[in-house]
């Protein structure tokens, strides 16, 4: 298991990539955030993100995985749906 010095932390929850998806929050909560690089273009040295598709998805292992989104958006940088995201997350476990 990863060590906590190496997990990366945003607005109190970890952050964890695979290849081109993203995972916000942790899978003991009811809710986790998916974030998907669709498409990205070379800006220097970089690959930048310019398509994004974001879901918030129940952590219930039982439910097929179409049933599992509860929410889903298509956005245009990274820093966009990273930010939707946690208010996403927050909102649905605070149960707003």
């Amino acid at each position: 298991m990863a060590d906590k010095s190496d997990t990366l932390i945003y607005k109190g929850h970890p952050l964890r990539r695979k290849d081109n998806l993203v995972y916000y929050g942790s899978m003991a909560d009811k809710y986790i955030v998916m974030i998907q690089v669709m498409s990205s273009e070379k800006e220097g040295d970089l690959d930048v993100a310019n398509k994004v598709h974001l879901q918030l998805q129940l952590t219930d292992p039982d439910l097929k995985s179409r049933d599992r989104v509860v929410k889903k958006s298509d956005l245009p940088d990274l820093f966009s749906a990273i930010d939707m995201g946690s208010i996403w997350l927050m909102r649905a476990l605070a149960g707003k």
